[in-house]
Parts: C-alpha cells; structure tokens; sequence
C-alpha cells in the first residue's frame, strides 16, 4: 500500500477514533460525574482529553511508515 493511501485511511480512522472517543467521554461523564467533587472531574476531563493520544500513536505510525 502507498503511503498516500496509508495516509488517506489513517485520516479517516484519526477522525473516527476522536469522534467515538469524545462522545463516550461525554458519555460516561454525563452518567458518574455528575455529583463528585469538582478536582476528580477535572482530572477526568484531562485524562479523557488526552487518552485519545494512546490509540492513535500506532495509526500515526503505521501512516508514516516509508513505501
């Protein structure tokens, strides 16, 4: 597979991962965060933001990967 194909599906799924992350973050916090002190919920919100970042480093590498 060219990279540019690569590049091209990585795109696509980069986008699909943050959507589904984000809406099952909203989620989860809408359905157990909604009477917990305000400092637990901020450090969910900066975990939840960031934990996108695990899964997408092998696509990100897969994407850049030489022909």
């Amino acid at each position: 597979m060219r990279i540019r194909q690569r590049k091209l599906i990585g795109t696509v799924a980069l986008l699909l991962l943050v959507a589904v992350w984000s809406l099952l973050a909203m989620a989860f916090a809408q359905s157990a965060l909604t009477s917990i002190n305000g400092y637990i919920a901020a450090i969910y919100y900066v975990v939840a933001g960031l934990g996108w970042v695990l899964p997408a480093m092998p696509l990100v590498r897969w994407m850049s990967k030489p022909d």
